[in-house]
């Protein structure tokens, strides 16, 4: 294509690659590697003057690294005068961080003081003294209504206190946290902002990514976001690899994820299921019981989920699921990332097969693990990138019955 240039990062060039393949075009030269002190090292050996650029970079492997690399070839293109530069991210890195701590916002480090009603009440409207006309008794003494309400109030607010330590005691989630020692909560960072600020600091005009873990993210950015979805892929998938579809069980792992499987259980006209994670033990909220909303008995399964990073979520899953007589377990997940010993986990486990996109690389993991699979992304990032250059609109990308997939 004439204006456009894509440019590789280091995390994912085999994507790069298959997008440049569908698009009839090379990817940009560049010189990617790491100075002695491991300071990122960007060459471009590219012309982008009045150039559409599009840099594919995912948020896997050494995230940092990678992302550090983004942003310098970003501003590097900036700098060389580039039209418009495009930030391709197929996994976005920090995208699970924006989410509170706490569902109903972080808790307070004491009870919140007691406010003063708009009219008391205890107040008489004439005082029942023998000095009705003076409302001091000695030199600084209070009148009896004020002092009654006074001592009310402190009674009221020292009242107020020893119920939020009791709660919080009970619910476990101020006084028994091990970072609250000296009465200071130690808060936990979220990145989300911050690199979003990032990517349009650096210079980035428009941002491409796909199945964002939340939604949110979006509204973080100064610039136009691009969300794809893998579930048209996904719809595909099924329709073409699981014999007799329909009379499959679509399971989402949590309630966070219903909506997802949901939508594509409409769709397909299969039954549906929920994992919950019950809390019933107060004294240990992180103590999860795991309970299936559902029947899956005598049928097959497919768990439908955004990421798979240590798998822990789809291992206690599919174990549920085997015990309540599920036949068959497949998982199909957007981004790959198999943390740690995933892997090794997920092939002692009753999932038969693990399908993920690769918009991380898997040629490691396949080999690694029999049961992963991949399906490809780069046909939907290519006719995105197409669109987008040309001005089109890519919303038929959400359509399931578009013939790229």
């Amino acid at each position: 294509m004439r204006g456009i240039v894509v440019f590789s990062g280091s995390s994912n060039q085999a994507l790069t690659q298959r997008v440049c393949d569908r698009l009839s075009c090379d990817p940009g030269k560049s010189f990617l590697a790491k100075f002695s002190n491991n300071e990122t090292r960007v060459e471009l050996y590219e012309s982008v003057r009045e150039q559409d650029v599009y840099i594919v970079q995912s948020g896997c492997g050494h995230v940092n690294d990678n992302f550090m690399e983004l942003l310098i070839m970003i501003q590097a293109c900036k700098t060389a005068s580039a039209k418009k530069v495009t930030a391709v991210i197929p996994l976005f890195p920090y995208s699970r961080q924006p989410d509170a701590p706490f569902g109903k916002g972080a808790p307070l480090t004491r009870a919140p003081p007691m406010t003063m009603p708009s009219t008391p009440k205890t107040i008489p409207s004439t005082p029942k003294t023998s000095q009705p006309t003076t409302p001091m008794t000695g030199d600084f003494g209070m009148a009896p209504g004020i002092t009654r309400l006074t001592e009310e109030m402190n009674g009221l607010e020292l009242m107020g206190q020893e119920m939020f330590r009791l709660s919080g005691a009970m619910t476990g989630s101020f006084y028994d946290h091990p970072s609250t020692t000296g009465g200071y909560r130690q808060w936990v960072a979220r990145s989300g902002t911050l690199v979003a600020e990032l990517l349009t600091c650096a210079g980035a005009d428009h941002i491409i990514t796909l199945d964002l873990h939340d939604p949110q993210y979006q509204g973080f950015f100064d610039c136009t976001v691009d969300n794809l979805s893998a579930f048209p892929i996904m719809i595909k998938y099924i329709q073409q690899h699981i014999y007799d579809y329909k009379d499959v069980v679509l399971v989402s792992p949590d309630a966070g994820g219903a909506k997802r499987a949901t939508s594509i259980a409409e769709k397909l006209h299969m039954d549906f299921a929920l994992i919950h994670k019950e809390r019933r033990r107060p004294d240990k909220p992180q103590k999860h019981d795991l309970m299936l909303v559902g029947d899956v008995r005598g049928r097959r399964v497919v768990i439908i989920d955004d990421i798979v990073d240590t798998g822990t979520t789809i291992i206690k899953a599919a174990k549920l699921l085997h015990e309540n007589g599920a036949k068959e377990i497949y998982c199909i997940c957007t981004h790959g990332i198999f943390s740690g010993d995933a892997l090794d986990r997920i092939e002692k486990s009753y999932l038969d097969k693990v399908i993920v996109s690769d918009s991380v690389p898997q040629d490691e993991h396949t080999k690694l693990c029999s049961k992963v699979t991949t399906f490809p992304v780069a046909p939907l990032f290519a006719e995105a990138i197409r669109r987008i250059h040309n001005g089109e609109s890519v919303s038929m990308l959400f359509d399931p019955s578009h013939e790229l997939f």
